[in-house]
């Protein structure tokens, strides 16, 4: 856990019954809009990684852009964007997963990385998992090894974190809800 982990619990908002009736929502965006707390979230991320044997970022849509870029930035390492499928302009590789009411794909550049490249995987939030695992195997197909599934918020409850490790990636969150 971060030194700054309950600073930055405190500021993450949760918002009853959205986008669905039963859901508590996560947001981030408080973590953002105040610029001393933002940093606390940059600088732990950092703190974990810096002097690391990691050649690169994978990033997640939409909201694990906003901590890959500057940590990418912090650390001199390449920053490469996950993306829902149809979005990216060269040629690709995807993985489908399941959710909740149906499935969904994401998708990488095919150069993104390459074989032997050791690539750190973030989101803003651990929840099912299935978007990071898809992630985790594309990153994989390409030959690279993930070095570690990172994010601000676990929701072990909801048994992402444990599915990651089954599959023997390593996870680490700056704070946990229940």
């Amino acid at each position: 856990m971060s030194v700054y982990s309950e600073q930055i619990r405190q500021a993450v908002r949760t918002i009853a019954d959205w986008p669905k009736p039963g859901i508590q929502f996560s947001d981030i965006t408080p973590l953002m809009h105040d610029p001393k707390v933002f940093r606390m979230l940059i600088d732990s991320f950092v703190h974990r990684y810096q002097g690391q044997d990691i050649q690169g970022i994978a990033a997640l849509d939409a909201r694990g852009f906003l901590l890959g870029a500057p940590l990418a930035y912090e650390l001199g390492l390449t920053l490469v964007p996950v993306r829902k499928q149809g979005k990216l302009p060269y040629e690709t590789i995807t993985q489908s997963y399941d959710l909740e009411y149906g499935s969904a794909t994401i998708e990488l550049h095919t150069d993104a990385f390459k074989a032997g490249d050791k690539v750190l995987v973030i989101d803003d939030l651990i929840a099912t998992g299935g978007t990071m695992l898809a992630a985790c195997e594309l990153v994989k197909q390409l030959g690279a090894e993930v070095v570690e599934c990172a994010a601000i918020i676990d929701l072990p409850a909801l048994g992402g974190s444990a599915k990651l490790r089954e599959a023997d990636f390593s996870v680490y969150s700056i704070c946990d809800f229940d």
